[in-house]
């Protein structure tokens, strides 16, 4: 295990093995410390790359085969860091049952502020990248009062909304449903037949919820009635284009 310096780069090829992670993530911390990222960011950065470093040594190759993990990091003239965590076997998606597994894709989500996964027959890239100062951090307050309600049902969730649903619910109403749904490798039905009138807060937290069930290969359903506030704000926002909007029938 080799590391590639440079002032603004660093990068490491190791075996695909659990015990090479530590020294990874040490490694990693050190030149992190040089890009201009706090304490709390490397943290939870680190958090983010060791999930998929983590994911690639268990899911990628088949038991018995040796395999390699790749990851390079760059710190970005705007201040922001991006990694690249991959690996060249087929990455083997958590079963879409209510377990702790899939929690890995909600911590990548919940630490850093853009998470994207590619996956291929040749291999599995997991691209994290944090802005430095950013508001949304690994662990939010919770809003005012609950805007969702979320039930896990058999082997799916449902979400109902509630009343208005302001920006600053965002983060809260985020987490709730990311955590309910093991970071998207659950189902997701979301009900917005209670929709208030305010739905910035949800707008705002359906994409990043859509593009985690995308990394996980499921698509959020999104039931609303027809000719309705909830579903013109959704395809005004684009949202529509990343979710299922289906009718709800009275």
């Amino acid at each position: 295990m080799t590391d590639q310096l440079a002032d603004r780069h660093w990068g490491v090829e190791f075996p695909a093995q659990p015990t090479r992670l530590a020294a990874v993530r040490a490694r990693l911390d050190s030149w992190l410390a040089t890009s201009g990222l706090t304490e709390d960011d490397r943290y939870d950065l680190l958090i983010a790359v060791n999930e998929a470093a983590s994911n690639a040594v268990e899911h990628a190759y088949p038991p018995g085969e040796d395999g390699v993990v790749h990851i390079e990091a760059d710190a970005r003239p705007d201040g922001s860091v991006r990694v690249v965590v991959a690996d060249y076997g087929t990455w083997r998606v958590p079963p879409a049952a209510l377990t702790t597994r899939g929690r890995g894709l909600l911590l990548m989500h919940e630490n850093v502020d853009d998470v994207l996964i590619d996956r291929q027959p040749t291999g599995t890239t997991v691209t994290l990248r944090m802005t430095p100062g950013r508001t949304a951090r690994g662990t939010y307050t919770s809003a005012p009062r609950e805007p969702v309600v979320v039930t896990e049902r058999e082997g799916w969730v449902e979400v109902v909304v509630q009343g208005d649903v302001p920006a600053q619910f965002a983060p809260a109403v985020r987490r709730r449903i990311l955590a309910a749904a093991r970071g998207g490798t659950v189902p997701v039905v979301v009900d917005l037949r209670a929709l208030g009138s305010r739905a910035e807060g949800l707008i705002r937290s359906l994409r990043p919820v859509a593009e985690a069930a995308a990394a996980a290969g499921n698509r959020v359903v999104v039931r609303a009635p027809e000719d309705d506030h909830a579903r013109r704000a959704l395809v005004a926002a684009g949202v529509d284009r990343v979710v299922d909007v289906v009718p709800h029938h009275p």
